[in-house]
């Protein structure tokens, strides 16, 4: 188990140690009126641990109380540990970002692009280019949701058993063939859409590995760097650690249990979903943390070259544009102005326009179930939350996390 404890004091990182309890009292409010089930928050600064906050109940109902062993379904934080695995393999030259994806799925060769009309019988057009490897990293592949609501395409997933699964029955390979059957809202690297994208690069890190998806994540990352609680699923004893799942409810939006939604982390699943199917723990998502924040090492162990680690963690949506002018935020709790996207991370570029105070360069992203992480090179700066609420939309956690983590930084 990765070990997560305060290391050092937080004046001798810079950090004041009153303003840092801010965070304590602003999100035990959430606990107390009943928001939030419980939480725990991370800050590090210079690759030590300077505070961790918790408050509330992992198991509302049970009494049992959040612990820094508690485990995470960690959800869409999966996709930046994907990505990683992906590069991994663009690095040992599997792959070129502008090869096209069908060169390694061939389902891909016939998917066709929305032209118009509803769910029910819409007009089809082909790709004109082709999606590329490129567009799965950035969410700008066509690909879509069907919890979003907000296409008709979003239906047609929803009908085809993708909302917040995917179909019964199908393995990670017959799972992304099914994805491939349906059609693109748009053309590929015409825009951004939050997506299934992630998912076909987890498919793809089988294809160019010739590992099960769950094999490379545990020999080439986790093993590696100590992650020995990061999975697709828990059993036995580790399932009494595990958090269970709330959705709010009311007006006063109450979180109430959802164990239908949350029964499915005890169980190994058909599909290993590399955008979304990983359980951690806070100890073990720093140990990534902290080797993105050191450029791809940690305690000796390389797993990305520094420079890839940089260039993951630019901008790359087309013109140097930010989500807010290349897509729709409708999935988010917040804007994206002065926000950019790069090979699994958004990014941000500018704090000004984003209206929350920040470093530009900082880079992160969060989970389904309102967990969020974001590491900014600027400050030697690290942040996480964890809870277990689901959607992440339902309350600015991350925003709020932010503005507190920053103001607390006196050097």
């Amino acid at each position: 188990m990765a070990d997560l404890k305060v290391e050092v004091e937080p004046r001798e990182v810079g950090l004041d140690a009153d303003r840092l309890r801010r965070i304590d009292s602003h999100f035990a409010r959430y606990v107390d009126d009943g928001r939030l089930p419980g939480w725990l928050a991370v800050v590090s600064r210079h690759g030590r641990v300077a505070h961790i906050a918790h408050s509330g109940h992992r198991d509302v109902e049970a009494g049992a109380p959040i612990t820094s062993d508690t485990l995470y379904r960690i959800y869409s934080m999966t996709k930046p540990i994907t990505s990683v695995a992906a590069m991994m393999l663009y690095e040992e030259g599997a792959f070129e970002l502008k090869d096209k994806v069908k060169r390694y799925l061939p389902a891909f060769a016939d998917t066709r692009v929305y032209k118009g009309g509803g769910a029910g019988s819409p007009q089809l057009e082909p790709q004109i280019d082709g999606m590329r490897i490129w567009h799965l990293f950035t969410h700008t592949s066509g690909l879509s949701y069907g919890f979003h609501h907000a296409h008709p395409v979003d239906a047609l997933y929803r009908k085809h058993g993708f909302e917040w699964g995917s179909p019964r029955g199908l393995d990670t390979a017959g799972t992304i063939d099914a994805v491939a059957r349906l059609p693109l809202v748009f053309q590929p690297g015409t825009s951004f859409n939050y997506s299934m994208s992630t998912d076909v690069l987890g498919r793809l890190v089988e294809v160019w590995s010739g590992m099960g998806f769950d094999d490379f994540l545990r020999t080439r990352i986790f093993e590696p760097l100590g992650m020995d609680e990061t999975t697709f699923w828990v059993d036995g004893d580790d399932a009494d650690r595990l958090a269970a799942l709330y959705i709010p409810f009311g007006e006063g939006g109450r979180a109430v249990r959802w164990d239908e939604g949350g029964s499915a982390a005890t169980r190994r699943p058909e599909f290993l979903s590399g955008g979304g199917g990983l359980v951690s723990s806070a100890g073990d998502y720093h140990r990534f943390m902290e080797m993105l924040r050191r450029r791809g090492e940690l305690d000796g162990v390389r797993i990305l070259g520094p420079r890839t680690v940089d260039y993951m963690t630019s901008n790359h949506l087309p013109g140097g544009v930010d989500l807010e002018a290349f897509g729709q935020s409708t999935w988010a709790e917040t804007t994206f102005d002065g926000v950019g996207f790069g090979l699994g991370f958004s990014v941000l570029m500018d704090p000004a326009p984003y209206r929350t105070i920040g470093s530009a360069g900082t880079y992160g992203w969060g989970g389904a179930a309102s967990t969020a992480f974001s590491i900014d090179p600027v400050e030697d700066l690290t942040l996480a939350f964890y809870t277990q609420l689901l959607p992440s939309s339902t309350y600015p956690i991350r925003t709020q996390l932010q503005q507190l983590v920053h103001q607390a930084i006196i050097d």
